[in-house]
């Protein structure tokens, strides 16, 4: 996650760097490190470095770095003349190389040599398939599946891939939104629970989960889903306007299955009246022109419970 400082300097720097005021290495490096994608900007400003002979020596062994940001860029950018060129000079320095073999198979990937990227992936796991750096090799087969609108095949990969990298989050969460995408709610549900597991004070975590519950339906679910619009309310200091509509929803529902009967219901309406009140305020501070529309939307949701 870059914070507003990061992306404060990268925007200094490559303003500076883009009316010819230097620091163009400076920029790639900081680029690298905050792991942005800028492909035009890299492209244009790394060429200009592996260009110039003198330049180029001058940064050492940090050449190669450069040629594979490069490459990169330039896949992205869809100059695969220019990746294929610098992927051949790594190739070159370093023959027996798994990370250029993963540039290879991603530039059949940029050409939509879908069987070749493949064979190429297939052949850099075979060797060590629970290398760190494989990992990188399993979500590229994960990007390729999806790319190709083959979705099975890449919740497999995910499952798959989750089966020995149990802790990375970016894929619980990638797995769930495609199950979110294919109505696949109770997959989705357990992806998130798994994630609010690892990392239980990411409120959006909280609110996705919720989302999910409330979709689901039934009173357990709805209940569940209320607590944790709840703490996503708590965890953002009472900010997340749809945490807020979530608690409303569930409270109206929730009471519609009871018949008001249970005194949780009876709480769950007290807090559904003050998720309102603050939904109200908000709408008269930020959006005083919808005020009216909201006010009918809760009143509908009162009337209905």
């Amino acid at each position: 996650m870059v914070t507003k400082t990061e992306e404060t300097q990268l925007n200094r720097l490559e303003n500076q760097v883009d009316n010819g005021g230097g620091g163009a290495w400076d920029y790639l490096c900081l680029v690298r490190k905050l792991k942005v994608r800028r492909s035009q900007k890299v492209l244009k400003h790394g060429l200009s470095i592996l260009n110039d002979p003198k330049q180029r020596s001058s940064l050492g062994a940090d050449e190669w770095t450069l040629y594979e940001q490069v490459a990169v860029a330039a896949m992205d950018c869809q100059c695969l003349d220019v990746a294929k060129d610098c992927t051949k000079v790594l190739r070159k320095r370093f023959p027996d190389s798994k990370r250029v073999g993963r540039l290879e198979a991603m530039l059949f990937e940029a050409k939509g040599s879908w069987e070749l990227a493949e064979k190429a992936y297939a052949s850099l796991l075979e060797d060590n398939p629970l290398d760190q750096f494989v990992q990188v090799i399993h979500k590229r087969r994960v990007a390729m599946a999806k790319a190709q609108g083959n979705i099975s095949v890449a919740i497999d990969w995910l499952n798959k891939y989750l089966e020995t990298f149990m802790a990375d989050h970016d894929a619980w969460r990638e797995l769930a939104e495609i199950y979110v995408s294919l109505q696949m709610y109770k997959q989705a549900a357990f992806c998130y629970e798994e994630l609010i597991l690892s990392q239980p004070t990411v409120p959006l975590y909280h609110l996705a989960y919720a989302d999910v519950l409330y979709t689901l339906g039934g009173l357990e679910n709805l209940q569940t889903a209320k607590k944790y619009y709840a703490s996503t309310i708590d965890l953002t200091g009472g900010k997340n306007t749809r945490a807020l509509f979530g608690i409303c929803l569930c409270a109206s529902a929730i009471t519609q299955l009871t018949k008001g009967k249970s005194k949780e219901e009876k709480e769950g309406s007290q807090l559904q009246s003050l998720a309102a009140k603050v939904l109200e305020k908000d709408y008269k501070q930020r959006a005083p022109d919808k005020l009216p529309q909201l006010t009918t939307a809760l009143k509908s949701l009162t009337l209905s419970s």
